[in-house]
């Protein structure tokens, strides 16, 4: 099984879900680090469900709609439970358009080179106001629950970083200023 397959199980496993939440919490929760659109949970919603991993109930709303409700089986918690506690791979280096670009820098002047760094810029403030907002609903409760704790710590994560690459971008952006 794919890792998109790993992670559609462990979502349904904190909570039943419908093929849109899922689709909902991929762009809300988990878009920081991992990333997925409609046209590949569904598919792999079926062969899920197809490998007795997950099941399904169907909801009837109003007359005529009908929603597919999404819970993770037995086998599909010992399979998530088998792929949690593996050994990790090595460290991967990401695949960051911005960066590369950068390295390519020669072929753009220095107003454009600016430019680039100052979206950029803007665009990570943005996204750490948004974390910085989030993460503040952890701080306002009595404790973490365990079903929240890794979220709570991947934002952690998430805002240190974006953090240190602000510091790396405004760096940047006064030594090109300097140059």
């Amino acid at each position: 099984m794919n890792t998109l397959g790993y992670a559609i199980l462990g979502l349904i496993h904190k909570q039943k879900v419908t093929g849109y939440d899922l689709a909902k919490i991929f762009n809300d929760s988990v878009a920081d680090f991992w990333n997925a659109n409609q046209s590949q949970i569904y598919p792999e919603l079926k062969k899920l469900v197809q490998s007795e991993l997950i099941q399904y109930e169907i909801l009837v709303q109003g007359e005529v709609l009908e929603k597919k409700l999404y819970s993770i089986t037995e086998k599909g918690k010992k399979a998530l439970e088998t792929w949690i506690t593996e050994d990790e791979p090595p460290l991967s280096q990401s695949k960051d358009i911005f960066k590369l670009r950068i390295y390519f820098a020669e072929h753009l002047n220095k107003e454009q080179l600016l430019e680039k760094f100052k979206e950029r810029q803007l665009r990570c403030k943005s996204l750490l106001e948004r974390y910085k907002i989030k993460i503040s609903e952890y701080q306002d409760s009595e404790g973490i629950s365990p079903e929240k704790l890794g979220d709570f710590l991947l934002l952690k994560n998430a805002i240190k970083q974006l953090e240190a690459h602000i510091s790396w971008i405004d760096d940047s952006i006064a030594y090109i200023q300097n140059k």
